[in-house]
């Protein structure tokens, strides 16, 4: 039996620690063609401009993709592994207009020297709390050109991700299965506590109007839209308000 001293002694988890040997990101599937597609409804959110910067770019999946349409990209991560593999990615294609970054949500911003008009993040923001959201918008606003957009992409939407959970969205879903589903989803959580990692390795959910808040807060408005290869998933576009 683990004592009440020992889950309070665990080890912090970090999520930095948890994708420093990782080489590939949380897409659904891996495929050129797949990821092709997922690039090209974010590009139409994206919806023009010159200079991108892509935090959180991983191995750069969606990043090689977004680099024909700017001038300049740059790609920030702070993972060595992912980073490396974005980097092969990028020789590969022979890309001259990509810099790759290695730094997280606080140290990026030292390392900018130029704005954009662009600033993206996909599958980023539930690794962060909400007062890293909150400390990114603002920082990320001094590196935005005008008329700039901040989008935030594929934020877990929390009521979404508990029915995708259970099921519900499965061509097979059985109405019975349900219990089950969520007697397995309790245990999993106790364990990870005790475990000392997240009860979800996916990360953290986001309801929409916590991200519009903290928006709001920062002096933009916020158009939502719901992801089209992810069920449980949103966009949060940011534009400054007039």
């Amino acid at each position: 039996m683990v004592s009440v001293e020992t889950v309070f002694k665990r080890s912090k988890f970090s999520w930095e620690d948890y994708f420093s040997d990782k080489k590939k990101g949380g897409h659904r599937f891996s495929t050129e063609e797949f990821l092709a597609k997922e690039a090209k409804e974010k590009l139409f959110h994206l919806n023009g401009g010159k200079t991108l910067l892509d935090f959180g770019c991983g191995a750069g999946e969606l990043l090689i993709y977004y680099a024909p349409y700017y001038e300049k990209v740059v790609g920030v991560d702070f993972s060595r592994s992912m980073l490396l593999e974005a980097k092969k990615k990028v020789l590969k294609r022979k890309y001259e207009n990509v810099d790759l970054l290695l730094a997280d949500d606080r140290t990026v911003w030292e390392k900018l020297d130029t704005k954009f008009d662009q600033i993206t993040a996909a599958g980023v923001v539930q690794y962060l709390t909400p007062e890293q959201v909150d400390s990114f918008i603002r920082n990320a606003s001094a590196y935005l050109s005008e008329g700039g957009k901040i989008s935030f992409f594929d934020i877990i939407d929390p009521k979404l991700y508990s029915l995708w959970k259970i099921g519900w969205f499965s061509q097979d879903f059985i109405p019975r299965d349900i219990l089950l589903r969520v007697c397995t989803c309790c245990v999993k959580r106790v364990s990870a506590f005790l475990e000392n990692r997240p009860a979800d390795i996916i990360g953290n959910s986001y309801n929409p109007n916590q991200i519009e808040s903290i928006a709001r807060k920062n002096g933009f408005q916020m158009e939502y839209a719901k992801s089209v290869y992810y069920e449980y998933r949103y966009h949060a576009i940011l534009t400054k308000i007039p």
